[in-house]
């Protein structure tokens, strides 16, 4: 299916593997999908995703905030408060310690690559709902009639498929806004609703 990407569509889910190693995410997800278009995208697409509150900014953001909220995870840290132990009250201490955030840089393993070079190569793999996205995109091309997958199909494809993105704008009503603009954005009309 990535043979049908176009060039600009394929630099943005490129752009997303980038950006979920860059935040250190264990696997790509739609908000990272929602990145690459933003750095990849032309300025229409990109427009539109800023007016619905979709912004780089926001999204590295909410991404970082994220991270900083599971540490352990979750669970680990229920587990841990279950014998006393407070795992932010760690934190703070190490991080008093040792400086604020120790503890990621500690957590992000430096992998060896050619040559002995330091790599960030190895494969993240993608979450469901980002599978899903980029499956939804050929569906949103082959609607539209388009031999290949743009970056506004994959725009599609990320808000059909994303209960993230529908949290993001704030709900289906501004959802379906959204996806009517972007839609207007490509040059054919759709053959479906």
């Amino acid at each position: 299916m990535f043979e049908r990407f176009s060039k600009g569509a394929r630099s943005a889910v490129v752009t997303a593997v980038e950006e979920a190693r860059t935040l250190r995410s264990e696997r790509v997800d739609a908000e990272h999908l929602l990145l690459g278009l933003l750095r990849q995208a032309d300025a229409g697409l990109t427009g539109v995703l800023a007016q619905a509150g979709l912004t780089r900014e926001h999204l590295v953001g909410r991404l970082e905030a994220a991270a900083r909220d599971r540490p352990l995870g979750t669970a680990d840290a229920e587990a841990l408060r279950s014998i006393g132990i407070d795992l932010d009250a760690v934190t703070r201490s190490v991080e008093a310690s040792f400086g604020p955030e120790v503890l990621e840089r500690a957590a992000a393993p430096k992998r060896r690559g050619w040559g002995g070079l330091v790599a960030g190569a190895g494969h993240i793999p993608f979450s469901p709902e980002a599978k899903k996205s980029l499956e939804l995109s050929l569906r949103e091309a082959i609607a539209h009639q388009d031999r290949t997958i743009q970056d506004t199909h994959l725009a599609l494809g990320i808000l059909r498929a994303s209960g993230t993105a529908m949290d993001l704008v704030g709900g289906m009503a501004p959802m379906d806004r959204l996806r009517t603009r972007i839609k207007a954005l490509l040059p054919r009309p759709c053959n479906r609703p």
